[in-house]
Parts: structure tokens; sequence; C-alpha cells
């Protein structure tokens, strides 16, 4: 019986990926909680309102602000109180153009909803 060669090819998928993002301009941006980081992905050059709309309309609608800090800063320190000691951590507003990598955490008021009266 024959043995196998073992080849130690790497996976071009991690490059073509890489080169498919940036060819369609997509960027990444996180949001953490004690539980789960998630990832999304938007547009290159869009505004902290537009992306908090990926995650629910209401956040772009009444988006205040954002506390935003570079994802590199919270996996290497190991949580966003450590990324906030190091004063890593900033509050954006409506102009903020989202950066690939950044955590964002937006504030924003719920949008009013109106109440039906009686025999509507």
């Amino acid at each position: 019986m024959k043995q196998q060669q073992e080849t130690k090819v790497k996976s071009a998928l991690p490059n073509v990926i890489k080169q498919g993002y940036h060819g369609l301009n997509l960027i990444h941006f996180f949001t953490a909680g004690p539980d789960e980081v998630r990832g999304w992905t938007i547009q290159d050059g869009w505004l902290a309102p537009q992306a908090a709309g990926t995650i629910h309309t209401d956040f772009e609608k009444g988006f205040i602000c954002a506390d935003i800090y570079p994802f590199k800063e919270f996996r290497k320190l190991g949580s966003e109180k450590a990324v906030k000691d190091k004063g890593l951590c900033r509050q954006q507003g409506k102009t903020y153009v989202v950066k690939d990598g950044d955590v964002c955490h937006f504030k924003f008021n719920a949008p009013k909803t109106k109440k039906k009266k009686k025999g509507e």
C-alpha cells in the first residue's frame, strides 16, 4: 500500500474573499456584548447612522451617536472595559464614516408610535 504524500498547499479562499470584498467596496464593523461579538457587512464610506440601520431600521431613524473602538484593540485587551480604560473608545456623531474593523455601540431614540384611538 502506497503512502500518500502530504502537500503543504495553502487555500486561496481567504484571499479570494478579501479581494471580493475589496472589489465590491465592502467592509465589516462589529457589535460586541458580554455574550457575543457579531460582524456586519456594509459599503465602505457609509456613515454611522447607515451602519446602524443594517442592524435595525429604527437604529438609523433614531440615531443619536455611537461609541467606537477598533476590534483589534478589543481582541488584544480582551474586554470593552479594558479598551475604555486605555482611552481608546471615542464617541462619534452622525457624520462619522465607519472604518473597517470598528466596534460600534449605537445609541438611539426609539421612534414614537401613534396609539390607535378607540374605534379605529
